[in-house]
C-alpha cells in the first residue's frame, strides 16, 4: 500500500512541474481568438505556427539568446573557479574565521539583492563596464557566488580526509591534492553548482534591466519583455512561443550533465 501512494505522490509532483510547460506549448499553438475565449482548452482546436514566426520577425531572439548564453556560461564557469578553492578552504580549515565566513554567506542570502543594485552600478560605472556583457557577468557571479560557496563546502566536507592524507604521503601539496584528488570527487557538486549558476544567469532580469541600456546588447529576458506593448497590451501568442523556445537551452544543458549529478561517484573511494 505504501509504494502505490509514493508513486501517486510522484505522479502528482511531475504533473505539477509539467503543467506550466504544457500550458505554454498549448498557448504558443493557439490562435488569438482561441486565446481570448472564455472557455480555455488544453489542446488547440486549430494549431498554428505563426506565433513562432511572428516572434522571430518582431524581436531579435537569436541574437539575445546568444548573448544570454555567453553570459550564463561565463557566469557558471567563473562561479565554479572562484567558489571551489574558497569552499575547500572553508571546509578544511575549521577556525573562527571560517565559521564567520560561513555565517556571513548564509546571512547575505537573507537580504534582498535589490539593495546592492546601486553600489554595484556605481562600481561598474567606475570600471566602465555599464552596458556591457562582462559587467553583467560580474553582477551575476556576485549574485550566485555566496550560495555556490555554501553548496560546495558541503560537498567538500563529504570527501574523506584519508584521501588527502594518502596524497600528502605521496608528496602532494595542498594545491595538487585539491586539483588531482578532491576536485574529481566533487563532480556532482561542481555540476550542481554550474547548473544553478547557469539557470540563475539565464533567467535573470532585474540586474540585466539596470546594467544593460542599449537594445543591441539586451539579453533574452529583456527581449521577452518587448512583447508587451507601450499600452500594456501583451502579444500573448508570440510571447508564449518565444518563452517556450527560451526554456530549451536550460533543458538541453540539464540533459547533458544530469548523469553527473548522481552522487554515487564516491562509492568505493575509500577502501577498508
Amino acid at each position: 500500500m505504501r509504494r502505490p501512494l509514493q508513486y501517486l505522490a510522484l505522479l502528482g509532483y511531475v504533473i505539477f512541474l509539467a503543467f506550466p510547460l504544457v500550458w505554454l506549448l498549448s498557448t504558443a499553438l493557439k490562435t488569438s481568438q482561441e486565446m481570448a475565449s472564455l472557455t480555455p482548452t488544453w489542446i488547440p482546436r486549430h494549431p498554428i505556427l505563426t506565433n513562432f514566426t511572428d516572434a522571430f520577425a518582431e524581436q531579435d531572439l537569436v541574437g539575445s539568446a546568444l548573448r544570454s548564453l555567453v553570459v550564463a556560461v561565463a557566469s557558471s564557469v567563473l562561479t565554479v573557479v572562484l567558489a571551489l578553492p574558497a569552499a575547500y578552504a572553508m571546509a578544511r580549515h575549521r577556525s573562527l574565521v571560517s565559521r564567520l565566513a560561513v555565517g556571513w554567506v548564509l546571512v547575505s542570502q537573507v537580504f534582498p539583492f535589490i539593495l546592492i543594485i546601486i553600489p554595484l552600478f556605481m562600481v561598474l560605472r567606475r570600471l566602465d563596464l555599464v552596458n556591457t556583457l562582462p559587467g553583467l557577468t560580474i553582477v551575476h557571479v556576485t549574485f550566485v557566488l555566496p550560495f555556490a560557496l555554501w553548496m560546495l563546502q558541503g560537498y567538500v566536507r563529504a570527501v574523506p580526509r584519508e584521501l588527502e592524507e594518502a596524497a600528502a604521503v605521496d608528496g602532494a601539496g595542498r594545491v595538487r591534492s585539491l586539483v588531482k584528488v578532491v576536485a574529481p570527487l566533487l563532480a556532482p557538486g561542481v555540476v550542481a553548482t554550474s547548473l544553478f549558476a547557469f539557470i540563475s544567469s539565464w533567467n535573470e532580469f532585474l540586474f540585466a534591466l539596470v546594467v544593460l541600456k542599449d537594445p543591441g546588447v539586451a539579453t533574452l529576458p529583456l527581449t521577452l519583455v518587448k512583447f508587451t506593448g507601450a499600452e500594456g497590451v501583451v502579444r500573448l501568442g508570440p510571447l508564449a512561443a518565444a518563452s517556450l523556445l527560451a526554456t530549451i537551452p536550460s533543458l538541453v544543458f540539464f540533459a547533458i550533465i544530469q548523469r553527473r549529478l548522481r552522487s554515487g561517484l564516491m562509492t568505493g573511494a575509500v577502501k577498508g
